[in-house]
């Protein structure tokens, strides 16, 4: 079964049928919302707004143990994650899709693993290649189909939020390597490892990152917003024609 979650924008996957909802509990508190359940064709598919219903749920203060936890829980295998990002390099500027395929972690003081607790053993998982290339290449064949220009490769910069980054900030993030930076990737990332799911990304390049472009002087919110809307159409088709392979 295939597990969604949503970030700014897409809070709602519009077009599942038979759709219920179910309220889940876990060993590490409540998740972000109720699970959605529908399909799409004979794909079933599990929702869940990362932010809460109401998009009420600062990227520092997400239980992504529960999230993750909760999705394994009902059966889900593999994990599409929709999130928001700046663009960092210049051919990533807003309206951008990418499929990224390496993280870089600049949070801090986030849970971030399932393995801690008295008794719990101290457990090593491989993050060489944190996302599921299985996965990242499904992807990329469902924009293919439906014809949504996709990037296929980029380096995602986790920071901390809720406030977006300084311009100083951002040129540290290049000269690490990062091509977009955002602030839900990680632990997220590193938990679905934990828990043996497939596990990819579609980043919603949103606005240039600070210092940048449009971006130079200040970052617009209210771009970001037109930005969001029209750019969440086409990811909505993108997971659509993926519940279709």
């Amino acid at each position: 079964m295939l597990g969604v979650i949503g970030g700014s924008g897409l809070a709602q996957f519009e077009g599942l049928a038979h759709l219920r909802r179910k309220a889940v509990r876990t060993p590490y508190g409540e998740t972000s919302a109720a699970l959605s359940f529908g399909r799409i064709g004979s794909q079933e598919i599990v929702f869940l707004a990362r932010h809460g219903d109401g998009h009420s749920i600062a990227p520092h203060q997400v239980n992504y143990r529960a999230n993750v936890w909760a999705l394994k829980e009902e059966g889900v295998r593999e994990i599409v994650a929709v999130a928001t990002v700046g663009g960092i390099r210049k051919e990533f500027g807003p309206g951008v899709l990418v499929v990224p395929d390496q993280i870089i972690d600049y949070t801090w003081g986030r849970p971030s693993t399932f393995f801690e607790g008295a008794g719990a053993p101290v457990t090593h998982i491989d993050f060489t290649e944190p996302y599921s290339s299985v996965l990242r290449a499904r992807i990329l064949d469902a924009a293919r189909n439906c014809g949504e220009a996709i990037a296929a490769r980029g380096v995602y910069a986790a920071t901390q939020g809720p406030r977006l980054e300084s311009a100083a900030e951002i040129d540290r993030l290049e000269r690490d390597g990062a091509d977009l930076v955002g602030m839900t990737g990680m632990p997220e990332t590193a938990l679905a490892r934990e828990a043996g799911l497939q596990y990819a990304a579609i980043a919603v390049v949103v606005n240039h990152a600070a210092g940048r472009g449009d971006s130079a002087l200040a970052v617009s919110l209210e771009r970001i917003e037109a930005v969001l809307s029209e750019s969440m159409l086409r990811v909505r088709r993108v997971l659509q024609e993926l519940c279709r392979q």
